[in-house]
């Protein structure tokens, strides 16, 4: 049994009879410590008087009044970002209600930061003890921010993001780093290592450092590795078996439904479905193609049921590649419920 991520927070939290989440308020204390919300030497006496209220007892109510009395503009309104963000969190009784649920009606209203945390806690549920490594590393794309190399002999590289742009600055980056950073120059030694499945068992000795490097070419084993943590995704949340696969193209005459798992794919995938022209640019920023068949078609749309969906995730012009794995459970042709 494998624990890792330990900062996420998912060890504070409480399970139903069911295997759902259930949120704590140590688990909302653990929330609240961000820079945010972190005091500073200016904080007003109010705003001191409210942190250390709502980490006493963080489902306290707070009217408009309190906020108000903050001296900082910025500081009314982050604390009234957090209490929009706690009410949808507390909405439903488990943590997967409320994280559905806030990609239901006319649009999600807060800050990315707060849906990204969600998602590694859910991802770390999903993946349970027994994850592999690639799985682990995988599961991080779906909740931070990759960046996209691809190399003369076209291998696809992926690398956390934030950590290209911290080590950026150091002048042992290597030749991998700058190549993540800048594209286009040819891989000859590296700072940053390959996760291969030689090494890949070192993962879990740096798991909260979000530097190891992945490989997104076709038959490696990181793709492998997406694709099951995809299908746990799904198996979890909308409590559907299916399976999905890596393919090299899109060949299918019957083609009726794709979901694109970031912004990029979803639009050169609807116009390749509408037989629109799309320039070879676009085409490039694809990165890989998925199909994913359900286990039982009757749980799809009675008039598509048996078809597969086609996955696509491609990177954008920054060549930056962020992934929305909310797109999965909320555009699937799940056949409605009677």
């Amino acid at each position: 049994m494998r624990d890792f991520w330990p900062h996420c927070g998912y060890n504070l939290l409480a399970q139903d009879a069911g295997g759902q989440l259930i949120v704590t308020d140590d688990f909302l204390r653990n929330l609240m410590d961000g820079p945010e919300l972190a005091p500073v030497a200016q904080s007003c006496a109010g705003e001191l008087a409210l942190h250390r209220r709502l980490l006493d007892q963080p489902r306290a109510e707070v009217d408009t009044r309190e906020l108000a009395a903050l001296q900082d503009v910025d500081a009314r309104e982050n604390y009234a970002i957090w209490l929009r963000f706690r009410q949808r969190l507390l909405a439903r009784p488990t943590l997967e209600g409320s994280y559905l649920g806030l990609f239901q009606g006319e649009g999600v209203d807060v800050p990315p930061v707060f849906v990204h945390r969600l998602t590694q806690v859910l991802l770390r549920h999903v993946l349970g003890g027994q994850a592999t490594a690639m799985q682990a590393r995988a599961a991080e794309m779906l909740y931070r921010t990759q960046r996209i190399a691809v190399q003369d002999d076209g291998r696809v590289m992926a690398a956390d993001e934030e950590t290209v742009d911290r080590q950026a600055v150091s002048p042992h980056f290597g030749t991998l780093g700058e190549l993540l950073k800048q594209g286009g120059a040819p891989l000859r030694s590296a700072e940053l290592d390959v996760m291969r499945s030689g090494n890949a068992e070192t993962y879990w000795e740096r798991d909260q450092n979000h530097d190891l490097v992945v490989c997104l070419n076709h038959g490696e084993p990181a793709l492998d590795a997406l694709c099951r943590v995809l299908e746990r995704w799904v198996r979890h949340l909308l409590g559907t078996e299916v399976r999905i696969a890596v393919e090299r193209e899109i060949d299918d005459e019957r083609w009726v439904w794709h979901v694109g798992l970031d912004a990029q794919a979803s639009s050169v995938l609807n116009d390749l479905y509408q037989r629109r022209d799309v320039s070879a640019e676009r085409m490039a920023s694809l990165l890989c193609l998925f199909s994913l068949e359900f286990e039982q078609p009757q749980r799809m749309r009675p008039e598509i049921a048996g078809s597969p969906v086609y996955l696509a995730l491609a990177m954008d012009v920054g060549r930056r590649l962020k992934l929305k794995p909310q797109n999965l459970l909320v555009n699937l042709p799940l056949a409605r419920l009677a």
